[in-house]
């Protein structure tokens, strides 16, 4: 079992939901965003979503485009971002860590350079939302071989009709986006989400972490409720957006998810 697959069991199994964190490497800088990197497992964070910066970033709204500026003006690339993976594993070899973004820089790179350099780093998945599954062959199959898991989205369109091809090369959980639109735009109801969970918990027999639109403790708790995982974004990124210092985004990241948790 992945390094993801072990930290949702560890948290099903202790009757609690997994809190997944994303933020955008690089952001604001290089220093302070591998200082809030390092403090996310103290924070309580169990799986870790690092943001690679992109220039058109098109599922994401307007913080976390804005946190993919900053980092791009300030050099971030995507060697940068696999290295700063290989430091974080110096001193952290159990908290997951995917790497969420686009497909363009990855192709830039070279499909084979770039699984070679993530497996090196310690990488465990991946999200790429701008390849979908007639596409697997592109990447999604050579990362599944190269033993990362490929972790896809399904969203509130995503019918009984689509679902089978979302989820046939899925693995570690399936990301579930509880609104239909961009990153940040509306808030994560619980009592439209749980069926929607349910539907495709029973179709992949995956744990399905829910994002998009949970940006307070109180709604984290909801969504805790009828979910595997919560995951957090852009209340986040916006933090950091507001010149916040690492201690203060990492406590309200540890807010989060003690309330994720039901601590």
């Amino acid at each position: 079992m992945s390094r993801i697959g072990t930290r949702l069991a560890l948290r099903a199994a202790e009757g609690k939901a997994a809190f997944v964190a994303y933020v955008m490497a690089g952001d604001p800088d290089p220093g302070i965003s591998a200082e809030i990197l390092a403090g996310l497992p103290g924070a309580g964070v169990d799986v870790i979503e690092l943001g690679i910066p992109f220039t058109d970033p098109m599922a994401d709204g307007p913080a976390i485009q804005l946190a993919g500026q900053r980092a791009l003006a300030g050099g971030q690339t995507l060697a940068g971002t696999l290295e700063m993976v290989r430091a974080f594993r110096e001193t952290d070899g159990e908290t997951p860590i995917i790497l969420m973004g686009y497909y363009n820089p990855i192709y830039s790179m070279g499909v084979g350079a770039f699984l070679a350099a993530a497996q090196a780093a310690g990488v465990d998945g991946l999200i790429v939302v701008d390849l979908p599954p007639e596409e697997d062959a592109e990447l999604c199959l050579p990362a599944r071989e190269a033993g990362l898991d490929f972790i896809r989205l399904a969203t509130p369109t995503t019918d009984d009709a689509r679902l089978p091809a979302v989820l046939a090369n899925t693995s570690g959980f399936v990301y579930y986006v509880s609104i239909t639109g961009i990153t940040g735009a509306a808030a994560a109801e619980a009592v439209a989400v749980a069926p929607e969970v349910a539907r495709i918990k029973k179709a992949s027999g995956l744990p399905v972490c829910v994002g998009f639109g949970v940006k307070t403790p109180e709604r984290a708790a909801e969504i805790a409720g009828v979910a595997d995982g919560v995951v957090v974004g852009s209340a986040i990124v916006e933090r950091i957006g507001r010149g916040e210092s690492p201690a203060e985004v990492l406590a309200f990241i540890r807010s989060l998810a003690d309330a994720a948790h039901g601590d």
